[in-house]
């Protein structure tokens, strides 16, 4: 398994390149941000200063969206850094949430989401692509490569990413939520001839790591990720607009969502926000990985027997380095030693 670190691009910028840094000190892959100009700064200027800091990890938006963003400036951005610093880039798209919305936005329909996926994947791979009723390709791009792995929860969005998608990626940590969502990726990607094992899966939600042995140092973990849970109901929010509540989503993914009252995205993504106290307590626990080194390995492993590939690790709490570092010294060793120890 795989391991990211999913970091906000807030001022200072050279704080951002500094935890980059240190996520490939600590043995991590990839090195995700999210992608909201208004709440925070532009990513993609600091992915240059991330990418000529370390010399490894693999840089990208979770996620970017085809509203907010042109498609052809989007590939060309992935495919000059991937000039610049090797094929070291990777592209997480879904409807738009945080960026569109600020704006007075809507997040776009699956039909333009699939037809960006293929102009920006197309181009920045050195192919040509059909661009309204022209055909382009970037002249300059010989040798660039980029996957693009496809946020979804809905069962329309699971299908689509089952059909195009390089990548899935899951924004919460529930084995069972996650159990479902990746059957209809496979599902989907069987049904259109893909290979469904080709389809790689990164679970991304937050990890708090401590003691928690006090009722209260757990109920302080919580407090520092319920965040998450106001975030992915969102998106939870939509689906239950769309499908009800009777479909055939896993009820432990919609019936909390009941007393949402709305959403302040001032305070999107940051821990303690005002706007997420009707997130219960076994909600945090289920989408999250809180607790010591012990439960995060056993919850990982769970994860990596549905087929995860990848853990991307939220860290928009009070404990960044610390666990990143309990990541780097134990957790991630923990999970390489039983793939030894299997094989």
């Amino acid at each position: 398994m795989d391991f990211g670190v999913v970091l906000q691009t807030h001022p200072p910028a050279s704080r951002t390149v500094e935890l980059a840094r240190q996520v490939e000190t600590h043995g991590f892959s990839h090195v995700w941000t999210f992608d909201s100009h208004l709440l925070w700064q532009e990513p993609f200027v600091i992915y240059s200063a991330i990418l000529a800091a370390t010399r490894k990890v693999v840089v990208g938006p979770m996620v970017t969206n085809p509203a907010t963003r042109d498609w052809t400036v989007l590939a060309s951005l992935f495919a000059t850094l991937n000039e610049m610093y090797g094929n070291r880039t990777i592209c997480g798209i879904g409807r738009g949430d945080s960026a569109v919305r600020t704006l007075n936005g809507r997040p776009s329909n699956l039909a333009t989401l699939r037809d960006s996926i293929e102009v920006i994947r197309e181009l920045a791979n050195d192919r040509p692509a059909q661009v309204g009723d022209r055909t382009v390709r970037f002249p300059w791009a010989k040798g660039s490569e980029l996957d693009v792995w496809v946020a979804a929860y809905g069962p329309l969005a699971l299908k689509l990413t089952g059909e195009v998608g390089d990548g899935f990626i899951l924004q919460l940590a529930d084995p069972d939520i996650t159990a479902w969502m990746v059957k209809a990726v496979r599902d989907s990607a069987e049904a259109a001839g893909r290979d469904p094992d080709a389809v790689k899966i990164c679970v991304a939600a937050p990890g708090y790591v401590g003691d928690g042995a006090s009722p209260s140092e757990r109920a302080h973990m919580r407090e520092q990720c319920r965040w998450f849970g106001g975030m992915v109901g969102n998106h939870v929010a939509d689906i239950v607009t769309r499908y009800g509540t009777d479909s055939a989503i896993p009820k432990a993914l919609t019936d909390y969502i009941k007393e949402r009252e709305g959403y302040d995205y001032n305070e999107h993504g940051r821990a303690g926000n005002s706007h997420t106290r009707f997130v219960p307590d076994e909600i945090v626990e289920r989408f999250c990985l809180l607790g010591s080194p012990h439960e995060h390995v056993e919850r990982l492993r769970e994860l990596q027997a549905l087929g995860c590939d990848q853990f991307a690790l939220y860290l928009q709490h009070d404990n960044k380095e610390e666990t990143m570092r309990m990541y780097g010294e134990r957790i991630i060793p923990a999970l390489a030693e039983q793939v030894v120890a299997t094989a």
